[in-house]
């Protein structure tokens, strides 16, 4: 990396900095009472005028402060996600809804910094809102407390509203105790670390490279690990398909239990 570990420690502090920021823009739309929704796709593929702020906030902000980055820069890449969760976000469940900027170096997912802008809502009128979690490979990962599920549990967290038969045929085959149905890759991966799920399992193409690079890093820096369906890791190079065309597989422990539970059908069904 050009300048070592300096400027990778300068841009998780700004990327830090500028997910508070846009935690306070996602509230701040809320409280105006007009989300500005658009459909980009289909009636679940939303967009609102929190990501549109989001978005120019802080691609604009770490753009002055390192002007020959890619934001999506040779080879270091940023990866962001301005509002992860629209869906829910537009239908009131906030505390699924998350900032997400990860950053990448060769392809590699080394660090990342997930705002959850309605962290503590349900407290009651007096508490303090959102938090922001934070993490770099070979480092840690901080603010917040690292649990596990219980020894013989296992608790799937999958998606709530991207769902079809390959999937239900997967998270059926993990044989779970319970399943989580929640928006959000960085709500799911903050319920992995934070003891509520033992597997995040999403066996379909839906989601992207800006919603996997930032929660990648924080498993990662705590010993966990997410792969595609297939067990393959992903990469986060500027030229890669932005598409995880072959699913989302993740854990804090134990991948391999539930990688060898991945059915033969959905593996043929899901290409790399």
């Amino acid at each position: 990396m050009a300048s070592g570990h300096t400027v990778l420690m300068r841009l998780v502090a700004s990327a830090y900095s500028v997910a508070q920021k846009a935690g306070v823009i996602v509230r701040h739309v809320i409280a105006e009472g007009d989300l500005g929704i658009v459909e980009k796709t289909c009636a679940t593929d939303l967009q609102t005028k929190a990501d549109r702020l989001v978005q120019m906030s802080i691609c604009s902000s770490l753009a002055r402060k390192f002007p020959k980055l890619t934001i999506i820069g040779e080879e270091l890449v940023v990866w962001v996600d301005p509002l992860d969760g629209t869906k829910e976000y537009t239908e009131g469940l906030l505390d699924n809804v998350t900032v997400l900027i990860g950053i990448a170096y060769e392809g590699k997912a080394i660090a990342g910094v997930i705002n959850q802008p309605y962290y503590n809502y349900q407290a009651g009128p007096d508490a303090v809102l959102g938090r922001t979690i934070w993490g770099v490979l070979g480092l840690g990962a901080f603010g917040f407390q690292l649990k596990e599920v219980p020894a013989g549990r296992h608790i799937i967290t999958t998606t709530r509203s991207h769902s079809n038969q390959l999937v239900v045929d997967c998270v059926a085959a993990m044989n779970p105790d319970d399943v989580l149905r929640v928006g959000g890759a960085g709500n799911k991966i903050i319920q992995l670390i934070e003891g509520k799920a033992s597997a995040y399992v999403f066996a379909s193409p839906g989601c992207k490279k800006w919603d996997t690079c930032a929660p990648e890093s924080i498993l990662h820096a705590v010993g966990g690990k997410l792969t595609d369906i297939h067990g393959n890791a992903l990469q986060y190079d500027k030229g890669v398909k932005h598409m995880n065309s072959a699913g989302v597989l993740a854990t804090l422990r134990n991948h391999d239990y539930y990688a060898r539970r991945v059915p033969q059908s959905v593996r043929n069904a899901l290409v790399p």
